[in-house]
């Protein structure tokens, strides 16, 4: 979840926005948003006025006979603050007054209002939905003629100010234009202040959901400003608020051609036609003396603001990177331990069910015993926004924590934080908490397999999908502690284990408001002795920090049960604490730093962030949802419950109240934890161990794991996954895997796909059997394999490409050396083993090394033989002998067929 300058610090997967914000009288349908003259035309228009007009020139008749200023107003209500604002009927005007003009103000935009559906939800940061649109900003109003500009300043580049460097930079740089309004009455005689209509500024698209609705709904919505309207002003002392109800339309459904693909429409909207979205944008004042930055260090993870110094030419790379972090001072600069002079409050907004509210508090305040440890008594604190509260929790002054109801889970829980470009300092936080991901864990219903390539999300989404994945790995946990009796989905066990989730999951997303990133190593802090024990759980957690992804920690048959949820913080919560907010001099500072940041080669202080290191999938100890210092130990087991569940639901007997379809939940919820858990293993085939240690600590940064643990990992996946007993079900429980109509209706209403009525069996298998083969035989294992062998001492000793090739040749057609029938389930894994294989040797991409292409060529040599004599056996069925000689043929065309080579 990389971080912007004053943008979200999020925790989900986002589809992000894009595109310019559309006219309010801009053109509609598949034609007018199809063409880029069009849009540009009707943006154009929206910042200069209104549609289609034409600016009258400064210095003529009608550009300076302004009505009175106490005529404009003379009915509005006034409202004082940081700006005057007048409000009459459904007008509003801003009073700008002249000293206001150029100087830098906070502007940012809150979703409020939402669809319930495709990352439309009330209570987010409308940054969680665009990373290049309506994301915070530092504004000034400028002054151009007889208009007024809302002009979002360039703040990423910078110089010392009053030097010829900033005049390059000045000159080097452009500023954007988010909005302008024609001055609407004649200056006030005293106060000499401006007024333009707030209407003309606001009744706009600035966060650009127009695009992001036509990307998830493949329709041509368009703002409306005609029936767009204010649904709250506000100004106070160092704020004012715009609450916008935004109505977007449709001038005409489209509809795709024959044979095209057809996009669902809203499914929460009476009329998809129309719909409306809420906005709350504030408009505050900048701290007037900037926070001192502190620099950031890659050995630990903190959220960066990165600013372009031009000052100087002495650096290589003229950036200059600080951490994200709240302002701190104690209130007794000399006490030992001292309340902060403006603590953190955190307001629990009046939507949360009043029964989650516990443990959402105690989620947020575990975090002082951190600052504890570093002098400071109560920095967090947790309010509750009473039924008549007067303000709104998307005011920029109020960081809070409110509940998203959805259809269907798409975020979970996202944690968006806001920061001052010129420091780091975090000037807003607001957690969004999914109900459906939640009320979802209990869920007897539907799921279906997600279709996830690996285990890493997705390295082009940069938000934390913590809640969401974490959601599925609890229902799986839960499925299974049902299912061995005694724990109940309706009762008071599940009640506590899903309150002690949410406890979990907001100290995760509020560590992300206190800037820290992500960290996918700290799973690996404790061993598997110390996660059976309740009492070391209880105090020192499931793993080093709060900020990995914790799985739920479920014990096999016969072990001791430890706490299933990371209840308190790690070790590495309290040293990244340390490093963003222990207080140190100037003078001391950069030592201070050092010296806390030189801990990282400390076990329990083992960090990986998900940055490109992580993504890459290289290091088989950098993982989402393991847990204990043995991953691939973790992983075996984990293989091992999802067979308990298995076993469990096929000897179920069901009520006469209950569904089938908590059979068919029970069995693709352990084919997606096998699927997982297999991939942990995936990883440790050609895998390295890499750190983000400086120079002088004695270890390498990049290393390969033992050849051992490789075979290992190859042994488990051939066992487990590969071998002809890997998915054998009896036909007894197949035949229950039913669903009833309702059960599809409400998988419908949900937002999902209506799931087939007979599960086909084969196809859910080889969606498994396909995960796991896909990266082993594809190009990046093979030259990690390759290069591998020139990093360890001993070369002959390492796991060589040829030994993984053959492993899994000898183990995917196990039932050829003894002539034995082939299931079916086999002969789709062994159909995508062939199809992989021919593919490579007759269209091999660039990136497969020459060696992988000789090597998985002498295996087809092989294998065509094997089959050759397969074709020879008696006995065998029709199936088979098809299946058979299809595969030979396949593989002597291939072998026999001319090869176009790409290089070596």
């Amino acid at each position: 979840m990389p971080h912007r300058n004053l943008r979200l610090i999020a925790c989900t997967c986002v589809v992000a926005m894009a595109g310019c914000a559309t006219s309010p009288g801009a053109p509609t349908g598949a034609g007018a948003a199809s063409s880029p003259s069009a849009q540009a035309i009707a943006n154009a228009q929206r910042l200069a006025g209104a549609p289609g007009s034409t600016p009258t020139p400064a210095g003529t008749a009608s550009a300076t006979a302004k009505r009175p200023f106490a005529e404009v107003t003379r009915d509005a209500k006034e409202l004082p603050g940081l700006f005057r604002l007048w409000q009459h009927e459904d007008k509003v005007w801003i009073e700008i007054a002249p000293e206001q003009f150029d100087r830098p103000y906070f502007f940012s935009t809150n979703l409020d209002q939402g669809l319930g559906e495709n990352r439309l939800y009330g209570g987010l940061m409308t940054s969680s939905l665009s990373r290049r649109f309506g994301g915070p900003a530092i504004v000034v109003f400028r002054r151009n003629g007889v208009r007024v500009q809302l002009i979002s300043k360039n703040v990423r580049f910078m110089a010392t100010p009053g030097t010829p460097e900033a005049r390059a930079v000045s000159a080097g740089f452009s500023d954007s234009l988010l909005g302008s309004a024609a001055i609407a009455a004649a200056p006030h005689p005293e106060r000499k202040s401006v007024l333009v209509e707030a209407n003309a500024l606001f009744f706009a698209d600035i966060p650009g959901a127009a695009n992001h609705l036509e990307r998830a709904y493949r329709q041509s919505y368009a703002f409306d400003a005609r029936n767009t309207s204010f649904r709250e002003v506000k100004s106070a002392p160092d704020f004012a608020s715009f609450t916008v109800t935004a109505h977007y339309a449709l001038a005409r459904v489209a509809n795709p051609a024959p044979g095209q693909p057809v996009t669902p429409p809203p499914r929460t909207l009476p009329d998809m036609r129309s719909l409306f979205l809420g906005y709350h944008y504030s408009l505050a004042k900048l701290p007037d003396e900037p926070m001192r930055p502190r620099v950031a260090d890659s050995r630990l993870g903190f959220f960066t603001t990165a600013r372009w110094d031009f000052t100087t030419d002495d650096r290589r790379v003229p950036i200059v990177r600080y951490i994200n972090r709240w302002r701190l001072a104690k209130k007794d600069p000399a006490a030992a331990l001292s309340e902060p002079v403006q603590p953190i409050v955190f307001w629990i907004d009046r939507n949360v069910p009043e029964k989650y509210r516990a443990s959402i508090r105690d989620g947020v305040l575990e975090w002082n015993k951190a600052f504890m440890r570093i002098g400071y008594r109560d920095v967090l604190r947790v309010e509750v926004q009473t039924d008549d509260s007067d303000f709104n929790t998307s005011d920029i002054r109020h960081a809070s924590i409110r509940w998203m109801t959805n259809v269907r889970s798409g975020i979970s829980a996202i944690g968006p934080s806001v920061v001052d470009p010129r420091s780091g300092e975090i000037l807003d936080a607001d957690i969004g908490i999914d109900a459906t991901s939640f009320r979802a864990m209990r869920s007897r219903g539907m799921e279906t397999i997600p279709n996830r390539p690996s285990l890493a999300i997705d390295q082009h989404d940069p938000y934390c999908s913590y809640a969401e994945e974490s959601a599925e790995q609890a229902a799986f946990a839960l499925s299974l502690l049902e299912a061995r009796g005694g724990f109940m989905l309706d009762g008071p066990e599940a009640e506590a284990f899903i309150q002690a989730k949410l406890k979990s999951t907001t100290m995760h997303e509020v560590g992300h408001t206190l800037g820290l990133t992500h960290n996918f190593r700290a799973s690996t802090a404790y061993a598997a002795a110390q996660l059976a024990d309740r009492a070391f759980t209880r105090s020192h957690g499931i793993a080093g920090s709060v900020m990995e992804y914790n799985p739920v920690n479920l014990a096999l048959p016969g072990e001791t049960q430890g706490e299933f949820h990371m209840s308190t913080l790690g070790p590495y919560d309290y040293w990244a604490v340390e490093y963003g907010y222990r207080d140190l001099t100037p003078d001391a500072e950069a030592m201070g730093l050092a010296s806390i940041a030189e801990r990282s080669s400390e076990p329990l202080l083992a960090f990986m962030a998900d940055d490109s290191l992580y993504h890459s999938g290289l290091d088989p100890l950098a993982n989402t949802f393991d847990l204990g210092t043995d991953p691939l130990a973790y992983a075996h087991r984990q293989l091992k419950l999802a067979r308990e569940l298995w076993t469990m639901t096929e000897n179920r007997h069901l009520a006469s109240d209950e569904s089938y379809a908590l059979l068919r939940r029970n069995f693709e919820r352990g084919l997606y934890e096998i699927r997982r858990s297999a991939l942990l293993a995936v990883k440790y085939i050609g895998g390295l161990t890499l750190l983000s240690d400086r120079a002088g600590t004695g270890r390498a940064p990049l290393e390969p794991v033992p050849a051992a643990r490789q075979r290992a990992a190859l042994v488990l996946l051939a066992d487990t996954i590969f071998a002809g007993e890997s998915f054998r079900f009896p036909p007894t429980f197949l035949s229950r895997l039913s669903i009833s109509g309702q059960d599809i209706e409400e998988v419908l209403e949900m937002g999902g796909s209506a799931p087939p009525v007979d599960v086909a069996v084969d196809q859910q298998v080889l969606v498994v059997h396909r995960a796991v083969l896909g990266p082993l035989l594809g190009p990046e294992v093979a030259q990690r394999l390759l290069n591998n062998e020139l990093k360890v001492s001993d070369p002959a000793a390492a796991l060589r490409l040829a030994e993984l090739y053959s492993t899994l040749r000898t183990t995917i057609f196990s039932e050829l050396p003894a002539g034995r029938d082939i299931p079916l389930l086999r002969r789709n894994l062994q159909r995508d083993y062939v199809t992989r294989v021919t593919t490579v040797l007759l269209r091999p991409v660039a990136a497969m090394p020459a060696d992988a292409r000789a090597l998985l060529r002498a295996e087809a040599v092989a294998l065509r033989a094997d089959l050759a004599t397969m074709q020879k056996r008696p006995g065998l069925s029709r199936e088979t002998a098809a299946h058979v000689a299809e595969s030979h043929a396949t593989i002597d065309q291939a072998l026999k067929a001319p090869l176009t080579r790409q290089g070596a």
